[in-house]
C-alpha cells in the first residue's frame, strides 16, 4: 500500500511545486528500502500487541492444560518448567504481523498474493488443529489425513497454477538441483509438479515437528528466512542473478519483503516465546510459517536449497520418520518394537539424554547457521 500510495503522490505532484518536497517518496521503489521497513514494521508491531493477543488467549482459556508428548513420555530430568498453563495459538501473532506488513510494505504481485493466500488457508488449518488438541485436552489434534489432506490440496493448486501460467510454467517444468547452473531435467511437469507438493508439505510440516522447545521452531524458521531474503533478492534482480546464473524470476524482489515482515514478525514473537516461553506458535503458526518457506522456495525456482537451508527441520522429520518405520518393522517381524532414538523428533532424544532444554536450542541453532552458510555458499559454488 505505501508503495501505491508514494507512487501517486509523486504522480500528482509532477510539474508542480511540491515535486522537489516529496522527491524523498522515490526510496519506496526500493526493495531494499521496503524490505527494511517491512522488517521493522512487523517487529514493532509484533511487541506492541504480543501482550494483548497473549491476554486474550489467556482469557478465551486457549491453553495447554495438559502434558505434552516429553513430559507425559517422562525422564526429562533437565525440564526445570511444566508446559502446562501456557497459551498457545500465539501463531496468530506471527500471521496477522506477517500479512499485514507485507500488503503494506510490498507491491501485490501474482507471488506475493499467492504467498499470503497459501499462508491464510495453513494458518485456518492449524488453527482447527489447536482448537482441536483444546477441546480435547490432549496433543492428539486433527486427524493426519486431514491435516495432509488440504496440504496436498494446496500445494497441488499451487502447482498446477505456475504450470498453467506461462511466464511462471519454468518453474515447474525444469528441475533445478543446488551447485548446478542449469536444469537437471527440463519439461519435466510431472516431476516438478510431485516436487512442488513434496516441498510444500514437508516444510509444513517439518516445522510443525520441531515446534516442541521454547524459541525453538521460530529461531530456526528466522534463520531460514534469512537465506530465502537473500535468495529471492537475486531470483528477482535480472542483473545479479545473471552473474550468479541462478534463475530469474520476474516480481521475486517482492518476496523479499515478505522473507523481511516474517523476520521481523519472527522476532518480535521470539521475544515472547524465548525460555521460558510466555505463549506458544501452535500449529496455527508452524504449519502457516513451514508451509511459507517451502512456497517461497517454489516460487524462486529453489525448492531443493530449502532442504539444505532447513537442515534442523529435516532432521527433525527425518528423526520421526525413521523412529516410526523402525518400530514398525521391528514390532511386524520381532513382535516387539525397537526404537532408534530416545525420543523423536529428535529435541526430544537430547532432552532425554539430560540436555538442558535452552542447551538443545541454542545448539541447534548453531547448526541451523551452518546450514544457511551451506545453503548460501550454492549461489557461487556451481
Amino acid at each position: 500500500m505505501f508503495y501505491y500510495l508514494s507512487q501517486y503522490l509523486l504522480t500528482l505532484s509532477a510539474g508542480t511545486e511540491w515535486a522537489d518536497r516529496l522527491s524523498s517518496l522515490r526510496l519506496f521503489r526500493y526493495i531494499t528500502f521496503r524490505s527494511a521497513g517491512a522488517a521493522l514494521t512487523a517487529l514493532v508491531l509484533s511487541w506492541w500487541l504480543g501482550p494483548t493477543v497473549i491476554a486474550w488467549l489467556r482469557q478465551l482459556k486457549f491453553g495447554q492444560e495438559y502434558a505434552d508428548k516429553a513430559e507425559a513420555g517422562g525422564g526429562l530430568a533437565a525440564r526445570i518448567l511444566s508446559k502446562k498453563g501456557t497459551p498457545t495459538m500465539g501463531g496468530i501473532l506471527v500471521v496477522v504481523v506477517l500479512n499485514l506488513t507485507t500488503l503494506l510494505w510490498a507491491q501485490w504481485n501474482t507471488l506475493v498474493q499467492l504467498t499470503l493466500l497459501s499462508v491464510v488457508v495453513l494458518t485456518g488449518l492449524g488453527f482447527y488443529d489447536d482448537y482441536a488438541k483444546i477441546s480435547q485436552q490432549s496433543s492428539g489434534g486433527a486427524r493426519f489425513y486431514v491435516k495432509l489432506g488440504v496440504q496436498g490440496v494446496l500445494a497441488l493448486f499451487i502447482g498446477l497454477y505456475l504450470w498453467h501460467i506461462p511466464s511462471t510454467r519454468q518453474l515447474i517444468t525444469d528441475i533445478m538441483v543446488p551447485f548446478y547452473k542449469n536444469p537437471v531435467l527440463t519439461g519435466a511437469g510431472v516431476v516438478g509438479l510431485v516436487l512442488t507438493i513434496l516441498t510444500i508439505v514437508g516444510s509444513s510440516n517439518a516445522v510443525n515437528l520441531t515446534d516442541g522447545l521454547d524459541g525453538l521452531a521460530i529461531g530456526c524458521t528466522l534463520i531460514v528466512s534469512f537465506v530465502f531474503l537473500v535468495l529471492t533478492y537475486l531470483a528477482g534482480n535480472k542483473t545479479a542473478s545473471a552473474y550468479l546464473q541462478i534463475p530469474h524470476v520476474v516480481g521475486a524482489g517482492e518476496l523479499t519483503v515478505f522473507c523481511a515482515a516474517m523476520i521481523g514478525a519472527g522476532l518480535g514473537f521470539l521475544w515472547f516465546n524465548c525460555h521460558p516461553a510466555q505463549v506458544f506458535m501452535g500449529d496455527t503458526g508452524s504449519l502457516a510459517l513451514g508451509g511459507a518457506l517451502g512456497i517461497v522456495a517454489v516460487l524462486i525456482h529453489q525448492p531443493l536449497v530449502l532442504v539444505i537451508a532447513g537442515g534442523v527441520f529435516v532432521m527433525e522429520a527425518a528423526s520421526v520418520i525413521l523412529q516410526t518405520g523402525w518400530y514398525r518393522y521391528t514390532k511386524r517381524r520381532y513382535g516387539t518394537g525397537a526404537r532408534i532414538f530416545l525420543m523423536a523428533p529428535i529435541h526430544h532424544h537430547f532432552e532425554k539424554k539430560g540436555w538442558y532444554e535452552s542447551q538443545v536450542v541454542m545448539r541447534f541453532y548453531i547448526l541451523g547457521v551452518l546450514c544457511a552458510v551451506v545453503a548460501l555458499s550454492t549461489l557461487k559454488i556451481r
